[in-house]
């Protein structure tokens, strides 16, 4: 399902390896899914997006962010004909949401769930 651009569920202990450098000390990663080349991992602190750009992929934006920052999200199930599921967050300052597609095999409640544990605190 990667190659219709929709995200899947990685390990959590895997991401946390994978990305050690871009964590900060006493970070965890509770979640991390796989799109494509890009990878969206939610910590205990914020929300961390990696893009890989160009053919290559060898350059790459990491664009972080805090749980304080977002004043607001929504999750759309999967349905019958329709395969994924989507998460919009905004950020405070952009009126554009930042939206990410989830296969259906992911459980979206789950996301929604990390959401409202950081977001509310």
């Amino acid at each position: 399902m990667a190659l219709f651009g929709n995200a899947h569920t990685i390990d959590s202990g895997t991401a946390q390896q994978d990305y050690a450098r871009l964590l900060g000390q006493g970070e965890r990663v509770h979640a991390a899914y796989l799109l494509i080349r890009d990878t969206i991992l939610f910590t205990d602190r914020r929300l961390l997006l990696v893009d890989k750009q160009g053919i290559t992929g060898k350059k790459v934006e990491y664009h972080s962010i805090p749980y304080r920052s977002i004043t607001h999200f929504a999750v759309e199930t999967a349905g019958t004909f329709d395969l994924d599921a989507e998460l919009k967050i905004w950020v405070s300052g952009t009126p554009t949401p930042i939206q990410k597609t989830f296969t259906k095999g992911v459980d979206i409640y789950e996301v929604q769930a990390i959401l409202t544990q950081f977001v509310t605190q």
